[in-house]
């Protein structure tokens, strides 16, 4: 994937054209600290059209040491960078990490799906 190097600032990648991404970005960019930087998905001109379709379907968060999360364990790990972090950690919790993904998941994919049309896609994933 033609993704910017590693930095020293944690980097979480979004779809700037979601109405709920963007709003939540908006709140996280009020809280969060130094290490950390909002990159709308659509800016990333580099992308091949398959990368981008990749990224869009679920978000993405690039550590300073090159390591990737994603979906839930992306949102969790960016809150982090934040005073409220702590309200996120409950997500990850053993008891219902599975369940949280799981809706997590079917709602990226509908999400994806109503945004992009990727009924016309079906055999592409």
């Amino acid at each position: 994937m033609a993704l910017p190097q590693p930095t020293h600032r944690a980097q979480l990648y979004y779809d700037g054209r979601c109405p709920l991404c963007s709003r939540e970005m908006a709140f996280l960019r009020r809280y969060k600290n130094a290490g950390l930087t909002l990159v709308d998905i659509h800016q990333l001109l580099q992308l091949s059209d398959a990368e981008q379709a990749q990224m869009l379907r679920n978000l993405h968060l690039q550590m300073p040491d090159g390591s990737w999360h994603l979906g839930v364990d992306a949102n969790v790990m960016a809150w982090s960078f934040t005073p409220i972090g702590f309200l996120w950690k409950p997500l990850r919790w053993k008891i219902w990490s599975n369940f949280v993904d799981r809706i997590y998941q079917r709602w990226a994919e509908r999400r994806y799906c109503r945004t992009y049309a990727c009924h016309l896609l079906q055999g592409v994933k």
